[in-house]
């Protein structure tokens, strides 16, 4: 735990500050220990797209550009106030020769998650606009509260005012 510790560096980020920027290259792993920070990008339209949420307590991290060095097409945004843990490249290659199991460890987390993204994709092509709602509510309870609700409605494909609808309806 001490070594774990002593290669964790502690980052904060204020509203509308990335973690991760498009076109860079992802080179740490961060784990959110307060805030939400939300994946997104612009589509050719300048219109804001936003295609997850990362709260507390889980990693952030685009495995894609981080393991191909490929610039990330897409922004980790801070939709609040937020401070991560913050891994680097070099500390998570050290970790993994002082630890045995570190990298499976890392992999398991990354294919459960890779897992649930899958299936949150499935679901937000197959359901209605008021389902896709209820189950982000049931999957992220007390978020919606927490973010805004632009980013929301762009996150299950349906425009703000009819999320709105949605949720007078709900209440």
């Amino acid at each position: 735990m001490e070594l774990i510790i002593s290669k964790a560096k502690l980052l904060s980020l204020k509203k509308g500050d990335c973690f991760l920027e498009v076109g860079r290259i992802a080179k740490q792993l961060g784990f959110v220990m307060e805030g939400v920070l939300r994946v997104c990008w612009y589509n050719d339209n300048g219109e804001d797209i936003t295609r997850a949420f990362i709260p507390e307590h889980h990693f952030a991290l685009n495995v894609s550009s981080f393991n191909n060095e490929t610039p990330s097409e897409v922004c980790f945004e801070a939709t609040s106030n937020c401070k991560l843990l913050v891994f680097s490249q070099k500390d998570l290659v050290e970790l993994a020769n002082a630890i045995p199991g570190w990298n499976e460890i890392l992999l398991k987390i990354t294919a459960t998650a890779l897992t649930n993204k899958s299936k949150v994709s499935q679901n937000m092509l197959t359901q209605d606009a008021t389902t896709r709602y209820l189950e982000f509510l049931k999957i992220y309870p007390g978020l919606a509260n927490r973010i805004p609700l632009s980013a929301l409605a762009s996150y299950l494909g349906i425009k703000q005012s009819s999320l709105s609808r949605i949720r007078r309806k709900i209440t």
